[in-house]
């Protein structure tokens, strides 16, 4: 799976910085899933090598205006340019009221399916909010001034490597032959012989994991959710220095964000969603927020807008 970071500042965006918003290229589909959308994101992505039109699913955390402001606007253009088979949207409760209004007080058409998914249900009794034949969904509540919500992608199991050479040694003519292989089918030769595909592909690879967790302070279900992921994407409002503050925010500092990749022992933690408070005119920097993390959390590095990251195949 192949990550971007379109928005990356809690709040407001900056001169550096958009709203957030996550992108995920989903491997061997042209489909693009996104994870919040605050105002300016379709502008982000015409600036970036994403295109709009593969996008196919849209997770909202909270309704707060910097995590869905953006969303009216880039599903309309997505509308005008009539090239969109659906999309599917999944959020809080409002979310579906929201963008009805939005849309019906400016008149807009959306020229394609749109279907809403609330996340509630899923996420209080830890159901599956989404899964098909390559992916599943789960969510959880996070701890927040509104209710919100954090999401985990686990890319399922693929099949084990084809083993090419082995085929050729064992005279299996090249053709459609070996795709029954390679899915681990029975195949009857001319010459009579049954292979088993099964033996001629290595083990099961095991998917790549991804987790988003934002707005919130501490809180143990995050930690449940990211068990083992290997991607942590979690919110670093504040310094720790100005834990006082996100308690009364109800959002994390770095500290906290590294404290649950610690605890859920992820592979590797990205902090994102900064407050406009730190930057490198002010007293303390990002990168003084990414020395805390790091502190706790050795490998965690500093989201920035358009920073890419491709989660290696396993």
């Amino acid at each position: 799976m192949q990550v971007t970071f379109l928005g990356t500042s809690s709040g407001v965006p900056t001169r550096a910085r958009n709203v957030s918003s996550v992108a995920i290229r989903i491997p061997q589909r042209s489909e693009l899933w996104l994870l919040d959308c605050g105002e300016g994101t379709q502008h982000q992505f015409m600036k970036s090598a994403l295109r709009l039109s593969q996008l196919k699913r849209v997770f909202i955390t909270h309704m707060h205006g910097d995590h869905v402001f953006g969303l009216p606007g880039l599903l309309a253009s997505i509308g005008l340019s009539g090239n969109s088979s659906g999309i599917d949207l999944y959020g809080p409760n409002p979310l579906e009221s929201y963008l009805e209004g939005v849309f019906r007080n400016t008149s807009s058409r959306i020229g394609y399916p749109m279907k809403f998914h609330g996340v509630e249900e899923a996420a209080i009794n830890e159901n599956l909010l989404l899964e098909d034949d390559d992916f599943s969904v789960r969510c959880t509540p996070l701890k927040h001034r509104v209710p919100a919500y954090a999401f985990r992608i686990d890319q399922k199991p693929r099949k084990g490597r084809f083993d090419i050479q082995l085929a050729k040694n064992l005279g299996i003519p090249p053709g459609p032959i070996y795709g029954a292989l390679k899915r681990g089918e029975k195949v009857l030769l001319a010459d009579g012989r049954t292979i088993n595909g099964k033996d001629l592909c290595g083990p099961d690879r095991q998917g790549n994991s991804i987790v988003y967790c934002t707005d919130t302070i501490f809180t143990e279900s995050a930690v449940k959710l990211a068990q083992g992921a290997d991607l942590l994407i979690h919110e670093s409002t504040y310094s720790h220095k100005d834990a006082e503050m996100a308690y009364q925010r109800q959002h994390s500092t770095s500290t906290m964000a590294a404290q649950t990749a610690s605890e859920a022992g992820v592979g590797q933690l990205v902090l994102t969603h900064l407050s406009p408070r730190y930057n490198n005119a002010s007293n303390t920097t990002p990168n003084d927020l990414l020395s805390e993390a790091k502190a706790i959390f050795p490998n965690t590095i500093l989201a920035k807008d358009f920073l890419t990251i491709n989660l290696k195949n396993k």
